[in-house]
């Protein structure tokens, strides 16, 4: 099939669905989703974003500005994932405790409001990947139109273009949390310095970054293709000045760049511990 069917089937589903709450972070995937599904459904489809210390800023700046631009029904609502033990404990599937939380919120918003289903923006690439959230997603029934309609990243990201959506070419994001390595606490003190740091790091003009926290040693992340804009000493500099001023006592760059899912290296995802 080509995108454009993709989409087309996309519709057709959305509309089957009859009415339809969408979890929108504002990244790629769900600004898409939630976008069509508006177009399909207007007023029958609500899109919510979930406001917590491990959204990034610019995270929720982008969904409050491309829900306003194009019109959403749109609401915010606050997830308190960082009250469970089990979430702050960081294990390996961490981001189940998070979409259980998430998920509860917006299926019991659902049924007091009478929106017949919850959708997420779980895109074709995302099922070869280590995910937990997708089974916080099947315990509670949430709908994924972007999967059962074929739609890979790239189609998303192609459709996004023809379709103007601002979006289309946004760098791959994650929660903050994501950001700390498992078995490490996840704090809001934490999330907030990270935070900071990946503003400090687009501020410097890099696109794709992550800020990797290890205790007192940051691990800057900048994708391959920026890379040469941090390997020179005056820019070693900067970032030594920016990152000691966050609290960290030492500073580094990872050589291997931006990668997704850096922190799963770690795992050993066939033996069962990470479920």
């Amino acid at each position: 099939m080509t995108p454009e069917e993709k989409q087309s089937r996309l519709e057709e589903i959305l509309q089957s669905y009859g009415s339809t709450i969408v979890a929108f972070s504002g990244g790629v995937d769900s600004a898409y989703l939630a976008f069509v599904a508006h177009r399909v459904l207007g007023p029958r489809a609500l899109a919510i974003t979930a406001i917590s210390p491990s959204l990034a800023s610019f995270q929720r700046e982008d969904a409050l500005h491309f829900a306003a631009v194009h019109g959403l029904h749109h609401e915010v609502i606050h997830t308190e994932e960082m009250d469970n033990p089990n979430y702050a404990a960081n294990p390996s599937n961490r981001c189940y405790f998070c979409k259980d939380e998430l998920f509860s919120k917006l299926t019991s918003m659902a049924l007091e409001r009478g929106y017949k289903t919850v959708s997420y923006g779980v895109n074709a690439d995302d099922l070869g990947d280590f995910r937990p959230g997708q089974q916080a997603a099947r315990k509670f029934g949430i709908h994924s139109p972007l999967v059962d309609a074929g739609l890979a990243k790239d189609d998303i990201r192609a459709l996004s273009r023809d379709l103007h959506l601002e979006t289309w070419d946004h760098p791959a994001s994650a929660c903050l949390s994501s950001r700390i390595p498992y078995g490490m606490m996840v704090t809001v003190d934490k999330l907030s310095v990270i935070d900071r740091g990946e503003q400090a790091l687009h501020e410097l003009g890099f696109r794709q970054v992550r800020v990797r926290h290890h205790g007192d040693m940051v691990r800057i992340e900048i994708s391959p293709d920026e890379m040469a804009g941090a390997l020179h000493v005056e820019m070693a500099a900067q970032l030594t000045r920016i990152f000691k001023s966050l609290g960290f006592k030492y500073v580094t760059l990872d050589l291997e760049g931006y990668r997704t899912g850096a922190l799963n290296e770690t795992l050993d995802i066939h033996s069962g511990d990470h479920l």
